[in-house]
């Protein structure tokens, strides 16, 4: 007997039910030399045999199971991550031949964090014989079988077997309708970024409720994980996140595509291309999707938050300028609150379809993809600098809000704003998580809204001032301190040229770093001579061209040949943490001890704020260790298609994401911002 309170996720658990198996498989082998030593008091068995068998054609046997009591639940051939499949073994006449068995759609049952496969109430697994065209037919031949199966309710597991002979009756028209019928038409499956990713055929007028796939192949996917669907015309594409145990890739791969209400079909799958895109109809928020007038508002706010937090802070001395210089006229102030705005929202709006479409086409890519590409980084140094010396007044850039010498008007205030919302992508504030992630699983059109309302979000506060005259008053007006600000500015817009710097460094290496501080010294050298020309009223563009040209055309050649993969890679860490894989991830779960995971990249302010302030501390590494807390983290820096995914499957869409597993339960999640004491409080408690 078997106690399932004490069931836990670990491979001590699996190997006890594989060594079940093989032991009640042996036992079914010998079926005509023994006697049942269970019985069958838990869920009794029945064999049946639909009418008189006629030779050349195909003969059904039914095993009717009936529990003793509700609680009582059987198994499916795959049982899942517990529990035990049926092993049957029928005495058959000379070339007579049994088919496998096939069953009705099973439910999923969670105990433990263990996904079990299985049914509960009377059920009818049938079992097809082939009759050879000689078969010599007097009478319902005696067909005697010996069968192993396991019980189980909530708590306990108890195995059952019993000796069968094939008796008439039973209810076979119902219990045909019951079994889930095969696919006409074939299937498709492949194996790529961690995931099993199947095309099964069906019409998109079939309604799918509550679609869920049952896998026959054992150890082949995650059980517990969430499954995607999406529909493209009548193709239903699945994407399930393949088995931390996995050893060999299958030739087939076969299931159940369980419709909910215990409606299904069976489905076999051959290798094949299986597309990508499509909508989604279910996935790893499914049902728990909040409404939609909440991700509106979550984005809303979340992009509201970016003004202060500390990623945006680079930008906004831009925005300080273009809002003082809003305060002359009226029209003015509103021609460029909405130009403002207009420019923002265009550029979340764009990058977010930019996201869709790469995900669409098969790319693993979430929310700040670009500062995971050295060449965007890159660029955005160079427009950090170029924004720095203008700050310091070493040139003019009319195109852009920047200060008393820029040009009015519309143009610069959209430009002020595509900036604006470029240079924040890199932060996922509170109450973004859920709308981004959401955002990923909506239709397309739902989820640009959502990526244009976190746009009108960021641009909101410059917006009140552009049609608020009352908000408008409480600005200074405009004077000679202008200039002095504008000065005193160009210090954060030069430390985060540094700060990308820094980055360009961790993503391409040292080398990488100084071709490009190289074409940055060319850039700013051109720079100079363009405010000398300016400031004596001279033609000043054309010498910039000039100058720079050569220095670009070496980084165009430079730059790519001294990019190193991985770059620097991470530093040390007073938490020794292990790098995180969906392997290393379900071993540390298995050793019965906490585990917190952190996933952070270089470019994300808030992850390292969030480092300093709470997770690289030594009071946090001492409350680690005294209670054996394992510490894993997922470098998000660069694109990495595994972290990609298994954040996509916690519905977020970008970092930070900070993930606290108790021993034998699911994750929990942590807040984007965190404490100082936050993770020593929690380890110190499960310490008690």
């Amino acid at each position: 007997m078997f106690a399932a309170s004490r069931i836990a996720p670990n491979a001590w658990l699996r190997v006890l039910f594989s060594a079940l198996a093989a032991l009640l498989l042996a036992s079914a082998a010998a079926a005509q030399d023994r006697e049942a030593r269970f019985g069958d008091d838990n869920i009794a068995v029945q064999l049946f045999a639909d009418g008189m068998p006629r030779a050349g054609e195909e003969w059904m046997l039914a095993l009717r199971f009936t529990p003793s009591a509700p609680e009582w639940h059987g198994y499916w051939s795959n049982p899942g991550d517990a529990g035990l499949g049926m092993a049957v073994d029928l005495d058959l006449p000379e070339g007579w031949v049994a088919g496998d068995p096939l069953y009705p759609v099973p439910k999923t049952l969670l105990i433990s964090g263990l996904m079990n496969h299985i049914y509960e109430g009377q059920y009818a697994v049938l079992i097809p014989i082939n009759v050879p065209k000689d078969a010599m037919i007097d009478g319902i031949p005696n067909v005697p079988g010996f069968i192993d199966y396991l019980a189980c309710t909530d708590q306990i597991c108890v195995p059952q077997d019993a000796m069968l002979f094939a008796g008439q009756g039973g209810d076979f028209a119902r219990w045909r309708a019951e079994i889930a019928p095969m696919l006409d038409a074939a299937s498709q499956f492949e194996l790529s970024g961690g995931n099993l990713r199947l095309l099964i055929p069906i019409p998109e007028a079939v309604e799918l409720p509550d679609p869920h796939i049952f896998i026959a192949n054992t150890q082949l996917v995650n059980y517990t994980a969430v499954q995607t669907f999406r529909r493209e015309g009548d193709a239903l594409i699945v994407d399930i996140p393949l088995h931390e145990y996995r050893s060999d890739d299958p030739n087939a791969v076969g299931g159940l595509l369980s419709f909910g209400e215990n409606a299904g079909v069976e489905f076999r799958a051959v290798p094949g291309d299986v597309p990508t895109g499509g909508s989604m109809i279910a996935g790893p928020i499914g049902a728990e999707t909040p409404p939609l007038w909440t991700l509106i508002l979550g984005a809303l706010v979340g992009g509201l938050i970016l003004n202060i937090m500390p990623c945006v802070f680079p930008i906004l001395s831009l925005k300080a300028m273009a809002l003082v210089r809003a305060s002359g006229s009226e029209a003015e102030a509103r021609t460029e609150g909405i130009s403002y705005t207009a420019g923002v929202v265009l550029a979340c709006a764009g990058l977010g379809a930019l996201m869709l479409a790469l995900r669409a086409a098969g790319e693993q890519v979430g929310w700040a993809f670009q500062l995971q590409s050295p060449s965007v980084v890159v660029v955005l140094m160079v427009l950090a600098v170029i924004i720095t010396a203008n700050f310091a007044g070493v040139f003019e850039l009319p195109s852009i809000n920047t200060g008393t010498g820029a040009r009015k008007g519309a143009g610069g205030a959209f430009a002020t704003g595509l900036l604006a919302a470029f240079a924040a992508t890199p932060c996922t504030g509170p109450f973004m998580a859920a709308a981004l992630g959401a955002a990923l699983l909506l239709p397309t059109p739902l989820a640009l809204l959502l990526f244009a309302m976190l746009g009108l979000g960021l641009a909101l506060p410059f917006l009140l001032i552009g049609f608020v005259p009352a908000v408008r008053r409480m600005l200074p007006k405009p004077g000679a301190w202008m200039e002095t600000f504008r000065r005193i500015m160009a210090i954060p817009m030069g430390l985060t040229a540094l700060a990308l710097i820094w980055l360009i460094v961790q993503l391409g290496g040292r080398g990488f770093g100084l071709f490009a501080l190289a074409v940055v010294f060319g850039i700013v050298l051109a720079l100079g001579v363009v405010g000398r020309l300016q400031r004596a009223g001279k033609m000043a563009w054309p010498a910039f061209g000039l100058i720079a040209a050569p220095f670009l055309i070496f980084g165009a050649f430079a730059l790519p040949s001294s990019y190193e993969s991985g770059g620097e890679g991470r530093g040390e860490s007073l938490l020794a943490p292990q790098e995180f894989s969906r392997e290393v991830l379900a071993q540390a779960r298995g050793t019965g001890q906490p585990v917190f995971i952190w996933f952070t990249a270089d470019w994300c302010v808030t992850c390292k704020v969030n480092e300093s302030v709470a997770i690289e501390r030594e009071a946090t590494a001492q409350a680690f260790e005294e209670a054996g807390v394992i510490a894993m983290v997922g470098d998000w820096t660069v694109r990495d298609e595994e972290i990609t995914g298994f954040l996509t499957e916690q519905g977020v869409a970008g970092v930070p994401l900070y993930l606290w597993y108790e021993p034998g339960a699911e994750a929990e999640k942590l807040p984007q911002v965190l404490t100082a004491d936050m993770l020593t409080e929690r380890a110190l408690r499960d310490r008690r």
